[in-house]
């Protein structure tokens, strides 16, 4: 079955017209004769959205109870069982109630797009995650629902629904988007006009990067090379050398006139070295480029210019930047170098040749390595020249002998071996052992040899032009293959420091490769060794990471690509372009860093899993440690109790039994409490802790975690109207349970307070989320500050002593709780003495509440409240 199409409908805010494009869409398609039906769409209160949806089959929601409320979601069942053709779901975005199908309505679109059903659906640019921290800058509100960025780029198609942002805000001050007494708060706060205007700006350049990365995928499946200008898009060379800072400057002066695009600065590193590469000034450069918003590349290859140019092209540059020469001497001056090269060869790309202060001034590039087509000719040229010249000047000299000439030639051969290498010295050899038989060896003009120790001169003089010749050729074939060696190494360098800041190293080295090979996408995929694959005796391949766009499950067979196999269930897959022969030992190299990083990973894994289970095994040993001791105390008063009671023959009076019973409760009692902790302890090293978080006040969970302390030993003060936080209420009443017991234990006859912070507010974010806070303040004698970390681990008490109850996991369960519930405890000294310990708990989505910072109370982003009416007003913390 194929699967669906995803057409999606981009806003830069809400009131753009998203819904009303959609559902036009809808309409057309519907005229077309395909079978469309309305999943969901919200009208939001606007009459020229709610007429469209006339004539339109309009598919039945699902109603949902949530905290005595029904809400309507979207009937995945329903749209399943209809199977249209094409399904209209509005809010792409949205999160679902509790108990739904899918969390996320994305996750319900998957749903129907694999089932083969086509899908038109709506976002707006500040649910992309990506630019949530954007949007949150820019307007002040923090958004809660979110969809992956990686998502949305798999839709089929993106439409923009665009319009001015004074077109915007007539419209909203029409009463088209809001209610008429939500207008003017709107338009003074999300609606303000530069708000507006910097959300569309956010929309316009997500969108280009979507149409320049199609643009670049289509380039590379039609193997086009030539630069198409769509987007101004600055390349800079940099040879490793000071002058780069000027290059990067230049080229950011210059983006900046043509009113935005892409700089990306690119090192050039020779295969064959250069002496005059400077690592500090590179990451000066790099520091550099990124401050200007620029990316940095590493690339290598045999001619720099050569380099330059097919990255530039590879990446559809407009412009280069390249500094002129830096060569003294004459040839350099006449031919430039580089940059002249890169200007002759650079065809449809612009090319800006920029002076700096180290122009003609800078060392030459030494000579090593690879002769060049050009050393190699000039030496042939010299072989067949020199020995000419040479025999010239002998035959000016009026007296010489064999010995003189044969001397002189050599020198001659020499010279030619050091120049062009081996050929040009044998044919040299040759031509010059020639000339020296016809006009220095007797008989003169003729080729004969008459004298056997002239033979010997000349097969001797032979021999030596051919030694150097070998010499000199092996020592630039080694020279060659040190600097290859060196420029692979330096670049491994620079991609194993790149990906050690990567937050997964695969990923990172794998991002870097695309730049360094000049590729479009970077692959890993590893073989299963299933047997059930769709070819017969072939393996199973599952990727593992990729880099650069959308990469496909299995490798491509249908493009240009380069397999690197790593070892014999992981390969490496190049997209883009076939690799030469001389990228082929680097690829190697890479292929080998990324075995290393791999089987890094499955150490880690493996340690983290060893040490887990080492830390069960602690935990069992503590836990039948605490089982053989602390725990006989509760039954051995409830066995001594019992014990009395059943005792033949001995008679209690009414107080004596009240007394046995009331043993026997109390240490029933302790037995409960320790027991649970041991359990809950166990559960929380083990992992098995989920708790099922839904909003929670704190004011229904206190008076029952208070059950457990004698009356009138904790006061409650707790400010009215408390936010409600995230919380499983179960986890958070045994929470606060431990902790006030843990307080009266350790703290008897003090003042112990349960106090909430002023507004329920902590000033503490939790991930950027707001948090509610709860303090439990005692006023003993308190926790040195070095022992505060060692109070929440397992089985610790205060001052290590024993205690007649308890095995110290009171605290430890509580921070395994709360941490399982995304929130924090921490301890604090009481001013005065004694130990404040303080709860957090990320805020309840929905809740009222009062900032911190002392403004007016302002409504949260809610995610379920406002689904079927008109949209609540954006306020500084919430937006429909």
């Amino acid at each position: 079955m194929a699967r669906g199409t995803l057409r999606i409908f981009l806003g830069a805010a809400p009131g753009v017209g998203k819904t009303y494009a959609m559902l036009e869409e809808a309409h057309r398609l519907k005229g077309r004769g395909e079978d469309v039906a309305v999943a969901f769409a919200m009208d939001h209160g606007r009459m020229e959205t709610r007429a469209l949806l006339d004539g339109l089959e309009v598919l039945p929601s699902k109603a949902m109870d949530y905290r005595g409320t029904s809400f309507e979601e979207l009937d995945v069942d329903a749209v399943l069982a209809r199977r249209p053709h094409t399904a209209v779901v509005d809010e792409y975005a949205h999160s679902n109630v509790p108990g739904s199908r899918n969390p996320k309505r994305w996750q319900d679109v998957e749903q129907l797009l694999d089932a083969g059903i086509d899908v038109l659906s709506t976002v707006n640019v500040q649910h992309l995650a990506s630019l949530g921290d954007v949007v949150t800058a820019i307007t002040e509100v923090k958004q809660a629902e979110t969809v992956p960025d990686d998502v949305v780029r798999k839709a089929s198609q993106i439409h923009l629904v665009d319009i001015s942002p004074e077109l915007l805000r007539q419209r909203l001050g029409d009463g088209r988007i809001y209610a008429a007494d939500k207008i003017d708060a709107a338009l003074s706060n999300y609606f303000r006009l530069g708000n507006l205007t910097a959300l569309r700006e956010l929309a316009l350049l997500w969108l280009a990067d979507r149409v320049d990365e199609g643009l670049a995928r289509y380039r590379a499946e039609n193997r086009i090379e030539a630069s198409w200008p769509a987007r101004e898009r600055i390349v800079v060379g940099l040879t490793g050398g000071p002058e780069g800072e000027v290059l990067i400057r230049r080229a950011a002066r210059i983006l900046k006139r043509v009113n935005g695009g892409d700089l990306l600065a690119v090192h050039v590193r020779a295969s064959d070295g250069l002496a005059t590469e400077s690592p500090k000034d590179l990451r000066t450069q790099r520091t550099l480029v990124k401050d200007l918003g620029g990316s940095y590349h590493t690339v290598t290859g045999e001619d720099p210019a050569t380099a330059l140019l097919d990255f530039a092209r590879s990446v559809n540059a407009t412009q280069i930047v390249v500094g002129v020469s830096r060569r003294k001497s004459l040839p350099g001056r006449l031919f430039g170098g580089v940059g002249n090269k890169v200007v002759r060869e650079s065809g449809d790309i612009d090319v800006h040749m920029v002076s700096h202060p180290l122009g003609g001034r800078g060392r030459e590039r030494p000579r090593q390595g690879d002769l060049g087509r050009m050393r190699v000719g000039i030496g042939f040229v010299l072989a067949v020249v020199l020995p000419v010249l040479v025999q010239v000047l002998l035959a000016a000299s009026p007296t010489h002998n064999i010995a003189t000439a044969a001397l002189i030639q050599l020198t001659g051969s020499v010279v030619v071996a050091l120049v062009g290498g081996l050929w040009p010295a044998l044919l040299g050899a040759l031509w010059s052992s020639l000339l020296l038989n016809y006009f220095s060896v007797p008989p003169l003009g003729t080729l004969t040899i008459s004298d056997p120790q002239n033979l010997l001169a000349l097969l001797v003089f032979a021999g030596v032009s051919t030694a150097v010749a070998v010499v000199v050729d092996r020592s630039a074939r080694r020279s060659k293959e040190a600097s290859r060696a060196r420029a692979e190494a330096e670049t491994l360098g620079d991609l194993t420091r790149g990906a050690s800041v990567a937050e997964d190293p695969v990923q990172g080295l794998l991002e870097q490769a695309t730049a360094v090979f000049q590729v479009r996408r970077a692959a890993l995929y590893v073989s299963s060794g299933d047997p059930d694959s769709d070819v017969p005796g072939q393996p199973r391949w599952h990727l593992i990471a990729g880099a650069d766009g959308a990469v496909p499950t299995s490798p491509p067979a249908d493009l240009v690509e380069t397999v690197e196999q790593i070892d014999a269930g992981t390969r490496l897959v190049l997209t883009g372009r076939a690799l030469p022969a001389s990228d082929r030992r680097l690829l190697g190299a890479f292929g080998a860093h990324l075995a290393a990083l791999l089987e890094r990973r499955q150490l880690a894994a493996s340690r983290r899993e060893v040490v887990r289970l080492a830390e069960s095994n602690s935990m069992r040993t503590s836990i039948l440690r605490a089982v053989s001791h602390d725990l006989r105390t509760p039954l051995a008063g409830i066995k001594l109790a019992v014990g009395g009671l059943r005792q033949p023959g001995v008679t209690y009076t009414k107080d004596e039994e009240q007394d046995l019973l009331a043993t026997i409760d109390e240490c029933s009692d302790r037995l409960d409490v320790l027991v649970g902790n041991l359990l809950d302890m166990s559960r929380i090293t083990s992992d098995s802790v989920t708790p099922l978080l839904k909003p929670v006040r704190w004011s229904e969970v206190i008076p029952a975690s208070l059950h457990g302390v004698p009356a009138g030993t904790v006061r409650v003060d707790l400010p009215a109207n408390m936010p409600e936080v995230e919380a499983d209420a179960g986890m958070l009443e045994r929470v606060i349970a431990n902790i006030v017991e843990n307080a009266v234990k350790y703290a008897p006859n003090t003042d112990i307070v349960v106090v909430g912070a002023a507004g329920g507010l902590s000033t503490v974010a939790l991930n950027g989320r707001p948090a509610g806070e709860l303090r439990v303040i005692d006023h003993g004698q308190g926790v040195p500050a070095a022992n505060v970390l060692q109070m929440f681990q397992p089985f610790q008490r205060l001052d290590d002593v024993p205690a007649a109850t308890g095995v110290g996991l009171g605290l430890a369960v509580a921070k395994g709780f709360i941490e399982a519930m995304a929130g924090t405890l921490t301890a604090e000294e009481t001013p005065g003495g004694g130990l404040t310990m303080v709860l957090r708990l990320p805020l309840s989505t929905g809740s009222l509440f009062v900032h911190p910072t002392g403004q007016a109370p302002m409504e949260a982003r809610s995610v379920l409240l406002h689904r079927h009416h008109t949209p609540p007003l954006p306020a500084k913390e919430g937006l429909q």
